[in-house]
């Protein structure tokens, strides 16, 4: 199973989601680099349905645990205490293992599926694929449970990138077809969610839930501090290719647009061009942001801006058709469990953690051998 990322820096994920643990396995982080337990968990916490309306019943503590690649440092550093808070960890030369306990699974819940897959989901296909060598229940390896490891290695990504001066963020701008953009930057290409926005689309998430349906919605992420030139390649080793095949890797993504996107199909190209100028500080940059921060491949000096489109989660409680694979014939699914009504809220930090990743990895890449 294709369940390894990246070039200089590989990620494997492992695990599934009814199993006693997932985890992952990272080489190529620099040796040296301090990872703060604190931001670390911070992070996590936010992909966690811990505390969120509109998201799954299934509470997961989703407490990240070193056990291999990394040396504890020393517990009377500030801000340390014992149970794990404000501990730092440094990286060493060899593979970080990172183990999460699975906790509070309901394996019951899914027996019908062993037979009747779910529309929309991936249990057809991976049976077809794997037979009887893939787990279902929760979705197995194919469940967004495995998105919790993905964002192990993203937080510490994004720890990495911030001390470089790059940082990473995403937020919900669309839900269900509602638009929670205020605004666009005409320079930088990056939207603006007011509160109002937040709230309309919170609302059409209740909406969803209250009709025992789903959702899907629309994630903007941003990269900004990317000096120009300084990682990504032409052809097939692009950023915008790095970076869609990590997302990718998440559940339920199923398009990607970079600046403008699909829209410049229908511009001219004294439209879609983004004249260069050189600003105060003698840097040369763009009037405006169409092309997304990225030229040819390689980082332009612009915020890399894209966009990914979620689509709503295939596990309702509506009633649906489907079929038994054991007797051949056309059934009806009646789905029990506990499922999102829309994940497009938990998969926003999950975004983050994908393109810290492909980012980091691509500075790593781009580096000349001895710097």
């Amino acid at each position: 199973m294709g369940s390894t990322y990246g070039k200089k820096l590989k990620i494997t994920i492992y695990g599934e989601s009814h199993g006693k643990a997932i985890g992952m396995v990272a080489e190529g982080f620099p040796a040296g680099e301090i990872i703060d337990m604190d931001q670390l968990l911070a992070f996590m916490a936010r992909r966690s349905a811990v505390g969120k309306k509109y998201s799954t019943p299934r509470k997961e503590p989703d407490i990240p645990v070193f056990l291999s690649g990394v040396l504890e440092q020393p517990a009377e550093l500030p801000g340390a205490d014992a149970d794990g808070g404000g501990q730092k960890y440094k990286i060493l030369n060899s593979p970080v293992c990172v183990m999460i306990e699975n906790t509070n699974q309901k394996s019951g819940d899914y027996n019908n599926l062993k037979d009747v897959p779910r529309p929309g989901h991936a249990d057809f296909a991976a049976m077809m694929r794997y037979g009887s060598g893939v787990d279902l229940r929760g979705g197995g390896h194919f469940s967004g449970r495995l998105t919790a490891p993905l964002c192990a290695a993203g937080g510490m990504a994004k720890q990495i990138l911030e001390r470089r001066g790059i940082t990473v963020t995403a937020q919900m701008i669309a839900v269900g077809g509602v638009s929670g953009a205020a605004a666009m930057d005409p320079v930088t290409g990056i939207h603006r969610v007011d509160e109002a926005g937040l709230q309309a689309m919170m609302e059409a998430m209740a909406q969803a839930q209250a009709e025992g349906d789903s959702v899907g919605g629309i994630i903007e992420c941003v990269v900004e501090g990317l000096p120009a030139g300084s990682c990504g390649d032409h052809m097939f080793d692009g950023m915008e290719g790095r970076i869609s095949q990590a997302v990718f890797g998440i559940p339920a993504v199923k398009g990607i647009e970079f600046g403008n996107g699909f829209a410049c199909a229908a511009l001219r190209g004294s439209q879609n061009n983004d004249p260069f100028f050189v600003d105060e500080d003698g840097t040369v940059r763009t009037k405006s942001n169409n092309h997304g921060g990225i030229l040819g491949g390689i980082a332009s000096g612009m915020p890399v801006v894209f966009r990914v489109a979620v689509k709503p989660t295939p596990s309702i409680f509506k009633e649906q058709d489907s079929v038994s694979m054991s007797g051949g014939c056309d059934t009806k699914l009646k789905i029990k469990g506990r499922h999102d009504p829309c994940i497009v809220q938990r998969a926003v930090p999950v975004v983050e953690a994908a393109a810290a990743l492909a980012v980091l990895d691509g500075l790593l890449d781009s580096t000349p051998a001895g710097k």
